[in-house]
């Protein structure tokens, strides 16, 4: 039987009374079990849909891979009672932060259900590629749910260098080559300021530190002469007149910083990433029900409440189902492999 006949064949298994015809010697001999395989995905189909229409059946958990504070955990906790009332279960908040985000991951898909979920960037584990020769976990494994805000990542400068852009910053390094110190928080932040670097032909001393987020203290005292973070770390000494930002790392202005232009704005174009966060989930999701969550959770966060405070946090609304998730994510990949080509990166761990 043509594969093309089999929703025909399914649709009239379904219909009351309907009994399928005897073989004959000039049916194929593939047509009974064939029809036994139709008869099979007919019982299947509404099982499935009935499972997604059930769920959820009990808690449902949001795994983070930061502590309580970070934006991620932030983000969640601001839809987690509106998620509540729509699934009629609580939603669990659980903070798993250590290990290069590697604990949360591994927590979401040992769990191996549809009711545990990741919460947080995609540049939290997209950059493991490139830095592990072994993964303990599959990348596929991940499976992008729903988008719901984007980190605001900027580059900075202490405000006693007198720098008013991203272009002064740029000449001034090129004329005094390895004479200013950098930093910038790992992973695909850090990723991003190199491959500006390459490009503007800039050489600087990168200062490493246990805690990358006190950075931003030798950044305003001169020890550094560049930093790039997420927004929310270099906002405080901002405020303070004490750093100044020379550019965000996104494709557009964020519109809670109209003020600051973009990398691409500033004439750098390599120093362009968006910092996507969403809901990942595993490969116990149908994708019945992982579209249906997506569109719970893009439903949910369509409020201007979540949206004034995830600007005030340094983050921008950014939602989507799963379709648009992973697309964002894809190229995200794709950035970060030209980038790992260019600079020659090769996983060291």
């Amino acid at each position: 039987m043509p594969l093309a006949l089999i929703p025909l064949y399914k649709n009239m298994l379904q219909r009351p009374g309907f009994v399928p015809p005897m073989r004959t010697a000039k049916m194929s001999r593939l047509s009974v079990p064939l029809i036994a395989l139709v008869a099979t995905l007919a019982a299947a189909a509404p099982s499935a849909q009935a499972q997604t229409q059930a769920w959820p059946q009990g808690p449902v958990r949001f795994i983070i891979p930061f502590g309580p504070g970070a934006g991620a955990d932030i983000g969640a906790r601001l839809i987690q009672e509106r998620l509540q009332a729509r699934w009629g279960k609580p939603v669990v908040i659980e903070n798993r932060p250590g290990g290069d985000s590697m604990i949360a991951i591994q927590a979401m898909l040992s769990a191996n259900d549809d009711h545990t979920f990741m919460w947080g960037p995609s540049g939290s584990f997209i950059v493991h590629p490139y830095q592990y020769k072994k993964l303990p976990y599959d990348p596929a494994d991940l499976l992008p749910v729903a988008r719901f805000s984007s980190t605001i990542l900027g580059v900075a400068a202490p405000a006693s260098m007198k720098v008013a852009t991203l272009a002064d910053f740029v000449e001034r390094a090129r004329a005094e080559p390895g004479k200013f110190n950098s930093a910038a928080v790992p992973g695909i932040t850090e990723l991003a300021f190199d491959y500006f670097a390459y490009n503007a032909k800039i050489t600087t001393a990168k200062v490493p530190y246990k805690d990358i987020v006190q950075a931003v203290n030798d950044l305003a005292e001169d020890r550094l002469q560049i930093y790039s973070s997420s927004y929310a770390i270099l906002r405080p000494l901002r405020g303070a007149g004490r750093i100044t930002v020379l550019a965000q790392m996104g494709r557009e202005r964020a519109p809670s910083l109209p003020e600051i232009p973009t990398g691409i704005e500033a004439g750098f174009p390599a120093l362009e990433m968006d910092g996507n966060v969403g809901l990942f989930g595993s490969k116990a999701l149908s994708a019945d029900l992982r579209e249906r969550i997506g569109a719970d959770v893009v439903a949910a966060s369509d409020d201007k409440e979540i949206d004034d405070k995830l600007n005030a946090t340094a983050q921008t609304p950014s939602r989507g189902g799963a379709q648009e998730f992973a697309a964002s994510i894809a190229r995200q990949r794709a950035q970060i492999a030209e980038i790992a080509n260019a600079l020659g990166i090769q996983p060291t761990r």
